[in-house]
């Protein structure tokens, strides 16, 4: 089943990687819109709590125009008693000092007495369809907001005709249960009233209506200020998102897209974005990916030359051995039928040698890659390694000499048997080269930070127009008589390599004595440990 970022073929047969870009990129731009996004929720949250915060401020409103009808109340009750004539200024007075409308309903629910007949009216009911646009807008907004938060719902204040007790429910509640009933009404313009009635005693009721414009002003007020906030918060968020979607996605979606084509197989016609003026970690992967992908395409380049050179190198022995085959059929001489079948051996054990050369060259880089390296001393691996030519009788006829280093000087970190393979193809090299009675001198010391090992011989030394070319594959610079075949070629290029993969260095020079070569000499420089 092919998933969201599958690649599709286009008209021409070759995948196409759109969806793999949008589909990588989206997605991270999603993520980093939604975290900036988060603070911006939050803050957008405010709302929900200024709406509460204006229900507090109601009911405690509510309670206070409660408590001022009850001491009002307990007042005009002292007063009607004592001096019923007081009774009218004492209300005038009080619907100043409150800026409320006062209303006494006397037992039979008729209204009695009316501050706003004395003093005026304190406050003013607009009518909405009178008002500039602004606050049509105003209320509707309210209406949205409070819709969304799910404020709680008034009824709609209108003055009633007739004007009497039975038209307030909280003045019929008060007188009822002989206390205090408040009541929160809408305006037609949405100022909230609120309304108190308390009882006089004797059947008589006082009645408060006050407005709480403030109230809706205040809020009205922290809205937009937090409306402003938010929109601040949201476009600083919007920018901060773009800029990060532009500095991290874009590149992060350049690189993938390029790393897709060298995937599929276009590596060397992908160019991977270095971002040489980045310093933060995009850059390094950017410079990372780039250099990634030129060791790959050198990889595929030595593969490629590799392959080549292992069908030149296997061809000469199969043409041999096809023209030795083919001639033994028309041969009659036993003697020279003897010679074919030698050469055929001869070429069979080459191709044999060839064989297991390139196989142990082609194993060299995974091994290495997968291997512990551990702590080597050197100079213990190449004591063993000496006694061990002693008693062969490939070195008759030449002498080895080995230099012992203190014990414990040249250790370094790497894997034995594969430095102990290093080692034996430089001996086995400088030993074929040898004349019969020759010296090869194999010395190990530490130097600084390094530890050198050297290799000299006898020989003829090295060939100035192949001194740069000993270390290729399938390179071959065999001394006179030596029969041909004996040798693949490899064994210098795969030292090299274990060398390299030890973060190591070999070199080879010839060894000039008074202006006069005296052999050949191998050096391998490997990082010295403690």
């Amino acid at each position: 089943m092919a998933s969201a970022t599958a690649l599709t073929r286009n008209s021409e047969g070759t995948r196409d990687d759109t969806q793999l870009r949008w589909s990588r990129g989206w997605s991270l731009t999603a993520r980093i819109l939604a975290v900036n996004m988060f603070a911006v929720l939050m803050l957008a949250g405010g709302i929900i709590y200024l709406d509460s915060f204006r229900e507090r401020m109601l009911e405690r409103r509510a309670e206070e125009a409660g408590i001022a009808a009850n001491l009002m109340a307990a007042a005009i009750s002292e007063r009607m008693l004592q001096a019923p004539d007081r009774l009218a200024p004492m209300l005038e007075r009080f619907g100043k000092i409150t800026g409320a409308r006062l209303r006494i309903y006397d037992a039979e629910g008729a209204r009695a007495l009316d501050s706003w007949a004395l003093t005026g009216p304190t406050f003013t009911l607009r009518d909405p369809n009178a008002e500039p646009l602004r606050k049509d807008i105003a209320r509707f907004l309210d209406r949205i907001i409070e819709g969304a938060v799910g404020a709680r719902q008034f009824e709609t204040f209108a003055e009633p005709a007739p004007d009497a007790r039975r038209a307030w429910p909280e003045a019929e509640t008060a007188l009822g249960r002989n206390a205090v009933a408040t009541t929160i009404r809408f305006a037609p313009d949405r100022t909230i009233i609120i309304t108190a009635a308390a009882p006089l005693g004797d059947g008589s009721v006082l009645h408060m209506t006050t407005d709480a414009r403030d109230v809706t002003r205040g809020v009205r007020d922290e809205r937009l200020t937090l409306f402003v906030i938010f929109l601040g918060v949201l476009l600083l968020s919007l920018l901060l998102s773009s800029f990060l979607a532009r500095t991290i996605v874009r590149p992060l979606r350049r690189l993938a897209i390029a790393a897709q084509r060298v995937r599929l197989g276009r590596a060397r016609e992908v160019t991977i974005p270095r971002f040489q003026k980045r310093r933060d970690e995009i850059g390094a992967l950017s410079r990372t990916l780039s250099d990634m992908t030129a060791a790959l395409r050198a990889r595929i380049d030595a593969t490629e030359a590799f392959a080549a050179d292992v069908a030149h190198e296997i061809k000469n022995p199969l043409a041999s051995l096809r023209s030795a085959v083919d001639a033994m059929g028309n041969v009659k001489d036993p003697e020279l039928s003897a010679r074919l079948l030698t050469v055929v051996r001869d070429d069979v054990q080459r191709i044999d040698r060839l064989i297991s050369d390139i196989s142990d060259a082609s194993r060299l880089d995974a091994e290495l890659s997968r291997v512990r390296f551990e702590r080597i001393d050197l100079g213990v691996m190449l004591a063993t390694l000496m006694s061990i030519y002693e008693t062969q009788p490939a070195t008759a006829g030449v002498t080895l000499a080995f230099a012992r280093p203190q014990f414990g000087s040249a250790v370094v970190n790497g894997d034995g048997s594969r430095l102990a393979q290093v080692a034996r193809n430089l001996i086995d090299n400088a030993i074929s080269f040898s004349p019969s009675g020759g010296l090869v001198q194999v010395t190990v010391a530490r130097v600084g930070e390094r530890v050198l090992m050297r290799v000299d011989d006898d020989g003829p030394g090295l060939p100035a127009e192949g001194t740069n070319r000993i270390f290729e594959r399938f390179y071959s610079e065999r001394p006179e008589g030596e029969a041909f075949g004996k040798h693949s070629g490899l064994g210098l290029a795969i030292a090299k390599a274990i060398v390299e993969a030890h973060d190591g260095t070999i070199a080879a020079e010839n060894r000039i004595e008074r202006g006069e070569v005296k052999g050949a000499r191998f050096t391998v420089s490997l990082p010295a440990t403690q």
